[in-house]
């Protein structure tokens, strides 16, 4: 557990209120973590090392205004609620946005929280991309729950978990586990696999995610930035130079970019190739 600058932290939020270890708390930290602090993978594309300890984390994502993905996200996310005196612990996942069908198996490379309030037991989780939660789920199956952004429901099947969200009326499949703790040695080896492996799919792209206080989702993936309006169907564009994609890295998803991060993203081959 780290000591953490919380007033820095929830400045980087814009947060203000009660810190009593709620259930309200926990869904407006969720919320506001989600909309201030961007989902991105510039470090693991350009072969920036991703150092997982409290302090690096902090210093990335609170101090120098930039984003990450979910070991950084959500090991964030963990050192802020055990300071706010939450009893919070590590799971271990596996995102399932990108497959269609249930028999198609992905890496164990995903880490959210369970969080113990009283008698219940709720799962928070601000590192899985456009579909990052944006308010607590209570772990009851079959439970359909709307957050700020989306409807939410945690179903299981054949003793495996599957947190749901729903896309123009259907349920989708975004993450499975099994509630098993994480430890942080097991957090490290997903995370070098996954900023080091060539297989990773956060090595052979650009993705970036946020939400909106409006509602809105914005997601970009290279050159394709899209807008997904609450209750409403998603708003593709094609972006036309590096230099609008770097302003919409800026703009559109608050990161903090050096020099030396735009030079290494124009250089991407796999942006080179497409643009």
């Amino acid at each position: 557990m780290m000591n953490i600058n919380l007033n820095s932290y929830l400045r980087r939020i814009k947060f203000s209120g009660d810190l009593t270890p709620t259930f309200d708390l926990l869904n407006r930290i969720t919320e506001a973590h989600a909309k201030a602090i961007p989902f991105e993978n510039i470090d693991a594309v350009l072969g920036i090392p991703i150092q997982l300890s409290p302090e690096a984390i902090f210093e990335k994502l609170v101090t120098n205004d930039r984003g990450g993905y979910c070991f950084e996200q959500n090991g964030l996310l963990l050192s802020v609620l055990e300071t706010l005196g939450f009893h919070v612990r590590p799971v271990s996942g596996r995102v399932r946005l990108r497959f269609t069908e249930r028999s198609q198996v992905g890496p164990r490379t995903h880490v959210f929280l369970r969080v113990e309030i009283g008698e219940e037991s709720f799962l928070t989780d601000v590192g899985m991309g456009s579909a990052s939660l944006t308010g607590a789920l209570r772990l009851i199956e079959d439970l359909e729950q709307q957050t700020p952004h989306d409807m939410r429901r945690i179903v299981r099947e054949s003793g495996l978990y599957y947190h749901q969200v729903r896309y123009d009326g259907i349920w989708k499949d975004a993450c499975e586990f099994t509630l098993e703790e994480m430890p942080l040695i097991d957090r490290e080896i997903a995370n070098w696999y996954t900023s080091t492996h060539p297989q990773s799919h956060f090595k052979d792209r650009l993705v970036a995610a946020r939400a909106r206080e409006n509602g809105d989702r914005l997601s970009l993936e290279n050159f394709d930035f899209t807008v997904r309006p609450k209750n409403a169907e998603a708003v593709k564009k094609k972006l036309g130079s590096f230099d609008e994609l770097i302003e919409v890295l800026r703009s559109e998803f608050a990161l903090q970019l050096s020099e030396a991060d735009c030079k290494g993203i124009k250089g991407l081959p796999f942006l080179r190739s497409i643009s």
